[in-house]
C-alpha cells in the first residue's frame, strides 16, 4: 500500500471555495480505482495550509487516478486557489500503533 501526502497552501480568500471543491470531489476521488481512504487535515495554526492523505493500494494505481481526466480536471480548478506550490510525498506505512 501507498499513502500519498499532498500538502496544499491557499490565498486566504480561496479556502471556501477550496472546501467547496473538495466536498463535490470527494467521493468520486476516494472510489476511484485503487484508493482505499481519503482525508482532509487543516492545519491548526495556519487555516490556509491542508494536508490531503491518500491510500492507493498501487503506485500504479495512484498514476491512473493522476493520468485520469477527472484529476486533470479537478487539479485545474483547484491549482488556481494556490499561494505556494503544493508539496507531494508518496510513503509506505512501517509500522501502526493503536
Amino acid at each position: 500500500m501507498l499513502v500519498r501526502i499532498v500538502k496544499l497552501k491557499f490565498k486566504r480568500e480561496n479556502i471556501a471555495s477550496f472546501e467547496r471543491i473538495f466536498e463535490e470531489t470527494k467521493q468520486n476521488i476516494r472510489n476511484f480505482e485503487g484508493c482505499n481512504f481519503l482525508r482532509l487535515h487543516q492545519d491548526i495554526n495556519d487555516p490556509c495550509i491542508f494536508f490531503t492523505y491518500s491510500f492507493w493500494e498501487s503506485e500504479e494505481a495512484l498514476e491512473n487516478y493522476r493520468a485520469s481526466d477527472f484529476f486533470k480536471a479537478v487539479w485545474g480548478r483547484t491549482k488556481l486557489l494556490f499561494s505556494d506550490k503544493p508539496e507531494a510525498w508518496s510513503v509506505s506505512t512501517r509500522e501502526t500503533v493503536q
